[in-house]
């Protein structure tokens, strides 16, 4: 049972990475934002480089990070401005889309059979993404899901869920050809060094300038992103990837009720019934794997 208290931590820590994000680090920009997420883990997972075994590594280690490293930049990106200019309770929802793009994209690109559970838990998820903008229903009943598209952060969110649609394959090629927490420690320690000058010289985020301006925020997102990652990392090497996987997109369920909360977002019942189903179908895609 600790991987499952482990996964649930991870769902709290990245939901709770969320909201402090949003809170504290909105005024700074998404790019700022994006590097307090990143760098966070890098200075609490770096030190264990030093003292942890480290493998063989392949030349398909490296070519699999020179592929993650810039889609994480972009995803980190979007994800931030999502999060930023619109509410919690109508972007967070629309990560539950990365299991589904992962069953299409395996049965167009590698013809894995689609199972009728991992179908049914794709049209929750779309069920779903339809009641996070159910109060537009009365312009038609297509406007739901116009209104993904009208709403900068849902769309954001939807790109950053496709991207890690791609990621969650690549990540499985580094760890094939590294140990397990080897990759973690070393992966989110250099994707911080990877991130941090180009968000520094192309995007002009200062670190110095967030740290002062909000040393409470700064720390805060911090340490709940390096302790996702953490527990992230532990969960996995417990149970298998898909159940902690379904487990972690709680945090989906959770950035809806901190929004109606903490935030006071509108249509917080549709948007919480409307998440409650995409994290169904999350599982079953996840139980049929």
């Amino acid at each position: 049972m600790l991987w499952l208290l482990l996964a649930l931590a991870t769902a709290v820590f990245t939901a709770s990475a969320d909201a402090f994000s949003k809170h504290y680090l909105r005024p700074f920009g998404s790019p700022n934002m994006a590097l307090a997420r990143v760098l966070g883990p890098t200075l609490f997972l770096f030190p264990f480089l030093f003292f942890w075994p480290w493998p063989p590594l392949p030349e398909k280690f490296w070519l699999s990070l020179a592929i993650l490293y810039p889609l994480e930049t972009i995803a980190m990106l979007c994800y931030m401005e999502a999060i930023r200019v619109s509410p919690l309770s109508v972007t967070v929802p629309y990560l539950a889309f990365t299991p589904a793009f992962i069953i299409i994209t395996g049965y167009l690109i590698l013809g894995e059979k689609l199972s009728l559970q991992g179908i049914c838990g794709i049209l929750l998820i779309v069920s779903g993404s339809y009641c996070l903008h159910l109060s537009e229903v009365k312009h038609g009943l297509w406007a739901p899901f116009k209104a993904t598209f009208k709403e900068r952060g849902s769309w954001l969110m939807l790109l950053v869920a496709l991207i890690y649609s791609v990621t969650s394959v690549l990540l499985k090629v580094g760890l094939r050809h590294s140990e397990r927490f080897f990759f973690a420690f070393f992966y989110y320690t250099f994707l911080g060094l990877f991130m941090a000058p180009i968000l520094v010289i192309f995007f002009r985020a200062n670190p110095i300038k967030v740290a002062r301006g909000c040393p409470k925020g700064f720390l805060a997102v911090a340490l709940s992103q390096s302790a996702a990652v953490v527990c992230h990392v532990w969960a996995l090497s417990l149970a298998p990837t898909a159940y902690m996987i379904a487990i972690k997109r709680l945090s989906v369920l959770f950035g809806v009720i901190v929004g109606g909360l903490f935030f006071k977002e509108r249509a917080f019942g549709a948007r919480l019934v409307g998440a409650s189903l995409m994290v169904a179908g999350v599982f079953l895609i996840a139980l049929a794997r």
